[in-house]
């Protein structure tokens, strides 16, 4: 069996690496990539200690967090096309307002 602290380590790592990408890059679609990849590592820390537990209440959490991150990317995901239609670019710096 696994020990918790390496589950513990990888979801760490996922979660540094999508936070690095979140505040350096500059593309749109790498910025909500970074973000889905912090969740998918809080996903991780709340699935091995749920079952270092022996409970569901993490997987219930995860569950949770899948919807919402469901839901954040249909809606950025009509955010982004809509942008690009209007400023035909998926740079950050070009996004200073939310007004088309």
């Amino acid at each position: 069996m696994v020990p918790l602290s390496h589950y513990l380590a990888l979801s760490v790592i996922l979660f540094v690496l999508g936070a690095a990408g979140f505040i350096f890059r500059r593309n749109i679609i790498t910025v909500f990539m970074c973000i889905e990849l912090m969740l998918n590592a809080v996903n991780l820390a709340f699935m091995a200690f749920s079952r270092f537990l022996g409970n569901l209440d993490g997987q219930i959490f995860v569950f949770f967090v899948i919807v919402v991150a469901a839901a954040e990317a249909a809606v950025g995901l009509a955010i982004i096309i809509a942008l690009h239609r209007n400023r035909e670019s998926l740079n950050i710096e070009d996004v200073d307002a939310m007004k088309m």
